[in-house]
């Protein structure tokens, strides 16, 4: 059998691309500190947060409020743990953050009081207009109610509200705001049945 003409198809990965990185340009975002302020705190952050013992909960709070956290009392946060700008971050009290949660933090993130964060969840704040030759950054707040469980390996979407109490299955993508008391899963997630009590 003879060759299909394949080098003289256009190949469908050779198509001319959508965007033009060259253009992109984020001179207008605020990381909310100096340059040097931010490479300092991924510096400190590396170095003290995976060497602290986990029961050294305490210590981790203490160095995130020093970075500008508002994070409050009874507060326990894994040694593997990230938070890219934590002056934009608060936990209330008595909240969990998991080991390996990713807390990207361009945009503010508010975590009520009660709250669970489980293992390998990431909350982020940040995408790109899709829609823009330049690949335009876009960022919003994140916000999970009070008594929320994210549980492991899911991710939030930028711009979403978790209600209180809401409960997020395991390795659910949320792309919109979950109502208060639900249980809710899936890629897309969606509530399912409301939470008891």
């Amino acid at each position: 059998m003879s060759q299909l003409n394949v080098s003289k198809q256009p190949s469908v990965v050779d198509a001319e691309p959508f965007v033009d990185l060259r253009k992109y340009d984020q001179s207008w975002f605020d990381r909310g500190r100096a340059g040097w302020y931010i490479l300092f705190w991924w510096f400190v952050q590396a170095i003290a947060f995976p060497l602290t013992p986990q029961p050294l909960s305490n210590l981790r709070c203490a160095i995130l409020r020093l970075f500008g956290a508002k994070v409050g009392k009874g507060v326990l946060i894994r040694p593997t743990a990230r938070f890219t700008y934590p002056w934009k971050i608060s936990i209330g009290d008595y909240s969990w953050i998991g080991d390996d949660v990713v807390l990207y933090s361009l945009d503010e993130i508010h975590i009520g009081s009660h709250c669970v964060i489980s293992q390998k969840s990431y909350l982020c704040t940040g995408t790109h207009d899709i829609k823009d030759p330049a690949f335009g950054l876009k960022t919003a707040i994140i916000t999970i109610g009070n008594g929320a469980w994210v549980t492991t390996d899911c991710f939030i979407a930028p711009g979403v509200t978790i209600g209180a109490n809401a409960v997020i299955g395991a390795r659910s993508s949320v792309l919109s705001d979950i109502p208060a008391g639900q249980v809710a899963w899936g890629n897309p997630c969606r509530p399912r049945y409301p939470r008891q009590k």
